[in-house]
């Protein structure tokens, strides 16, 4: 953003840390609902944990659940067009390939796949 404008590095940073906030909120609200709908009991035996690291993906989920030494890791993704879409995206694909944990990718809701079956 500052590369390619006049925006100042101090709006630049209050942006960023806007936009930590509302996705920290947004965590919080998962880890509600979550617990909302398995019990309090179950939730608690989960060990779950929440991380919002900064920089990119690609960079940060495998060696944050190497630290961790997380049994499984779950995230978003949407699938690219062809044969190579027909499971993962191209950001979930290169994590996949960094992770020695489950992985459990889940799509957005209303998703469909780009791949038609011949008949």
């Amino acid at each position: 953003m500052i590369a390619h404008g006049d925006i100042s590095s101090e709006s630049v940073a209050a942006h960023v840390q806007k936009q930590q906030l509302i996705h920290q909120k947004g965590l919080y609200r998962l880890g509600e609902a979550l617990r909302d709908r398995i019990g309090t009991s179950s939730y608690n035996k989960l060990s779950t944990s929440f991380h919002l690291p900064k920089d990119p993906a690609k960079k940060v989920i495998a060696p944050l659940a190497a630290v961790l030494q997380a049994d499984i890791v779950v995230m978003g993704t949407v699938a690219r067009t062809g044969i190579s879409g027909l499971l993962i995206g191209n950001t979930a694909e290169a994590i996949l390939d960094q992770l020695t944990c489950s992985v459990l990718a889940i799509m957005p809701p209303g998703f469909k796949t780009p791949v038609k079956l011949d008949e």
